[in-house]
């Protein structure tokens, strides 16, 4: 019996909007008896809303200076244990994990989300990235900058926004922003800012 991710996915969110949750992104990862079911969580829009007027209205609402709201999927320990339950007994009753053993883990996405969806970017925008692309361009596939702008196929990082390492830092960088295709992305994520 393989495994049928886009079911699991679609249980996930299905469960995470009784919980007015969404699905940031599921991993299943490891083999054998070492299976691992990962889910990252956050509050739903709505639910993001209130967090940041709340934590607008009340500056002492517990959060790190200089992290954004944005940024915070406002998801608490009591949230994912909620969750962890009733999906992982939706899982279990409906056997759409085939064989006996596996780790069900479910967080929040951390500070250092991964970029996943073109909504992503939109949203996040004006944030540190770090983008790593599948081709090279200007002989670098590793990007960090300031999310600056993003058209639905290309993202624009202000690379002058952070001090960069490497190849980057030993040759005098011309170009002070670089325009990364969508589709030549490997892998994206925030950067906190701390």
């Amino acid at each position: 019996m393989a495994l049928q991710i886009e079911t699991i996915r679609a249980t996930a969110d299905r469960i995470a909007a009784s919980h007015h949750l969404d699905v940031v992104d599921l991993e299943f990862t490891g083999g054998a008896k070492h299976r691992i079911l990962r889910v990252f969580l956050e509050k739903d829009a709505e639910a993001r809303a209130q967090f940041a007027a709340d934590a607008a209205s009340n500056e002492a609402a517990g959060l790190p200076k200089g992290v954004p709201v944005e940024t915070l999927s406002g998801v608490t320990h009591e949230d994912c244990a909620n969750f962890a339950r009733d999906f992982g007994t939706v899982l279990d009753i409906e056997d759409l994990i085939p064989g006996a053993e596996y780790t069900l883990e479910v967080s929040s996405p951390g500070l250092e989300r991964k970029l996943l969806k073109p909504a992503d970017f939109e949203r996040f925008h004006g944030s540190l990235a770090k983008v790593q692309t599948f081709t090279a361009i200007d002989s670098n596939r590793h990007f960090t900058g300031r999310l600056i702008a993003f058209d639905g196929k290309t993202i624009t990082l202000d690379l002058s926004a952070v001090k960069q390492k490497g190849k980057a830092k030993k040759k005098t960088v011309s170009a002070q922003t670089v325009e990364i295709s969508l589709a030549n992305v490997e892998k994206a994520n925030l950067v906190a800012e701390i």
